[in-house]
């Protein structure tokens, strides 16, 4: 990406333009009887007048460019109700109960991160479990990992999400779609390997948080696995993809300049430099197993970017098309696929304790729906009938999570 002029120097070009304009316009007018100085005239004066509306342009289009800064730095935070949107202190899954802990780690730069961990109330034989951590997207929040939980749990996997610095409500000012959330990703698998109850720990990522997990991997050589949703490739160019997907306000000409301008407040505003979030670099040193996810019909981050990290991934690796846009609902076949992945990868004990539990006919219920099913006349007999709920059931679990918050969606709002 070449240099292009900063303001100073536009500055300088748009007054030079406009002194030689009143010059030449000023002199030639007295001389417009001599043929050569008409010619000379026309010439000047059609050079002056594209170039001034060459530097005109470029001015007009700072508002799109600011726009698309604050986009990529400050988003619109997902706004929820712990006590509502996450999952339930106590909950019960699949015949097995489950209790949410609450913590707040402080990342490398002081901010205060809110997480949450899902685990069972009774783990397997009491030793150690395998944890993914859960890394939502750039207008995300720990809520979004409530589908992985549904997921997972069952499978003696529990679940640690957290909001990123400057995502929901944890503290910091910006989004830096990857960059500073790779030290906030440092900070909790810190505290998981001081926790003596985690042994391997895998990462699942979309989006933002997919870039966030694939820059953390190629660090630490120890994670047992990855599953990457929708990452982009190079910073750069997305934000080049976005100017012309979303038609923003920037001539052709001046696209450079406005990657250059935004690069520029991006790293006064936010203290770190778009051309250093390149994935496809990062993908060339990480061996850890990744499993890669897009959506064919998504126009936010297009799945080539998906393919350019497959194909420069050194690591074991496979790649999962599905149909849908950047902020569907995922597929169920997919999250079949990511429970497969993570059963190989991490290795999680075999459970029999949950079938000794009351195993509902519905697939989830909180500690208040619990106590309801009582009252309805629910009982241990009529509901043992299906100790091994079907995928349908987990479905309807993933149905209920979704009406109660859906997945925090990426909106771009740039004109």
């Amino acid at each position: 990406h070449p240099p292009i002029p900063n303001n100073k120097t536009l500055f300088l070009s748009f007054s030079l333009y406009f002194f030689f304009f009143f010059f030449f316009f000023f002199f030639l007018s007295h001389n417009r009887h001599q043929p050569y100085f008409s010619l000379f005239y026309k010439l000047i004066h059609s050079y002056v007048l594209f170039n001034f509306s060459k530097v005109y342009a470029s001015y007009s289009s700072l508002e799109s460019m600011e726009q698309l800064v604050n986009f990529i730095i400050r988003p619109p935070r997902a706004e929820y109700d712990p006590k509502s949107d996450l999952l339930d202190q106590e909950f019960l899954l699949k015949g097995k109960w489950y209790h949410r802990k609450d913590v707040e780690l402080k990342n490398s730069r002081g901010d205060v991160l809110q997480c949450s961990h899902y685990i069972p109330i009774v783990s397997a034989e009491g030793k150690p479990l395998p944890c993914v951590i859960y890394c939502h997207g750039n207008s995300g929040c720990r809520a979004d990992a409530s589908e992985a939980a549904i997921i997972l749990l069952p499978s003696n996997i529990t679940v640690f999400t957290l909001d990123f610095s400057g995502s929901g409500i944890s503290g910091g000012e910006h989004v830096t779609l990857g960059w500073n959330e790779k030290d906030d990703l440092t900070a909790v698998v810190n505290y998981l390997r001081n926790d003596g109850n985690v042994s391997l720990i895998g990462l699942w990522g979309r989006s933002m948080g997919a870039v966030t997990c694939l820059m953390y991997g190629a660090e630490d050589p120890s994670i047992a696995g990855m599953v990457l949703d929708s990452p982009f490739s190079d910073l750069v160019d997305l934000m080049m993809e976005l100017v012309d997907t979303y038609k923003v306000r920037l001539p052709k000409f001046t696209v450079k300049f406005a990657i250059q301008y935004m690069r520029r407040a991006i790293q006064k505003k936010a203290k770190f430099d778009i051309t250093d979030l390149n994935t496809i670099k990062v993908a060339k040193s990480c061996f850890v197993p990744a499993l890669l996810g897009h959506a064919i019909e998504d126009d936010f981050i297009q799945p080539h970017h998906s393919d350019r990290i497959f194909e420069a991934y050194m690591g074991d690796k496979n790649i999962i098309k599905f149909e849908g846009d950047h902020n569907s609902p995922r597929p169920q076949f997919y999250f079949d696929s990511i429970n497969i992945f993570f059963h190989n990868v991490l290795q999680p004990p075999e459970d029999e304790v949950g079938e000794s539990f009351f195993d509902p006919v519905n697939d989830y219920f909180g500690k208040d729906a619990w106590r309801s099913v009582h009252e309805l006349g629910h009982n241990n007999e009529s509901s043992s009938k299906n100790k091994e709920p079907s995928t349908s059931s987990t479905i309807d679990a993933i149905k209920e999570v979704r009406s109660r918050r859906p997945m925090s969606r990426m909106e771009v709002c740039i004109y």
